[in-house]
């Protein structure tokens, strides 16, 4: 007798109450792809990542340069290390795109031009054609942003899928696999608001008013969801070995 198939599961690492998977919990189990959802923040150990599918590491408050911000990220650091070099499909989010980039050689510092908060737009770059993930993303996608760090050099090797005018390296790919967001994707109206309250401070200091940007980015959540539900679902895809891979453009060959 057969026994029955396992779904497949990713591990999600969580660095604060405030930044859970949010929309994540139900867009992944959604495509075939079930949670174990550890929770640094309260004391859970960083697992293995044996077993799993695929990994995905959330945002944060603290600083992916600074391993005494939280106990437990130079651990992060080497799991990541792990999944880039045994090719586990890897998904970084906010501090998860940063502590991508510093575990692999790249550099993470406070955002020169401050903070970037709100529903923003990004553009791609002409490598995210070529990106399994990216290649079906529109040109200008929507997304929400709310931090004050930022990726300053990308890891050696590493892929520039998008960019925006006050950050450039807004998303990044490192090796074949994983994949760094600066932005957020993930984010149901209560996380958003949330930050408008709790995350107040920087943005009042920059002379901007976050309860009004939480709500302008919550009027947006839709439009992220039409964009980035699709973009996770591929992610999954991949995780579960059903991922497409998009081949390079070829110019059309001249009549001369």
């Amino acid at each position: 007798m057969t026994a029955p198939a396992t779904t497949p599961r990713a591990v999600v690492l969580t660095h604060s109450a405030a930044e859970g998977p949010g929309t994540l919990a139900d867009w992944l189990p959604a495509a075939g792809l079930d949670l174990d959802v550890i929770a640094l923040w309260d004391g859970e150990p960083v697992p293995e990542l044996g077993g799993y599918a695929a990994l995905v590491v959330m945002g944060g408050p603290q600083q992916a340069y600074d391993d005494s911000s939280a106990p437990w990220l130079r651990a992060v650091k080497d799991l990541l290390r792990e999944a880039v070099r045994d090719e586990v499909p890897t998904l970084g989010i906010c501090l998860g795109a940063q502590l991508l980039a510093e575990a692999c050689g790249g550099r993470v510092a406070k955002g020169a031009d401050g903070i970037e908060a709100g529903a923003r737009l990004v553009a791609k770059r002409d490598a995210s054609w070529e990106d399994e993930l990216f290649a079906e993303v529109p040109f200008t996608p929507t997304v929400v942003q709310w931090h004050e760090d930022a990726v300053v050099d990308l890891p050696p090797g590493a892929v520039l899928l998008a960019s925006s005018p006050r950050y450039a390296h807004q998303a990044f790919r490192v090796g074949t696999r994983a994949w760094g967001l600066q932005f957020h994707i993930e984010t149901p109206p209560e996380m958003v608001r949330g930050w408008g309250v709790n995350l107040a401070g920087p943005v009042l200091a920059a002379g901007l008013d976050p309860v009004a940007l939480a709500e302008r980015a919550v009027e947006e959540l839709p439009e992220v969801e039409a964009c980035w539900r699709p973009f996770v679902e591929r992610f999954a895809a991949v995780a579960q070995g059903r991922g497409r891979k998009v081949l390079p453009l070829v110019a059309a060959p001249s009549d001369s």
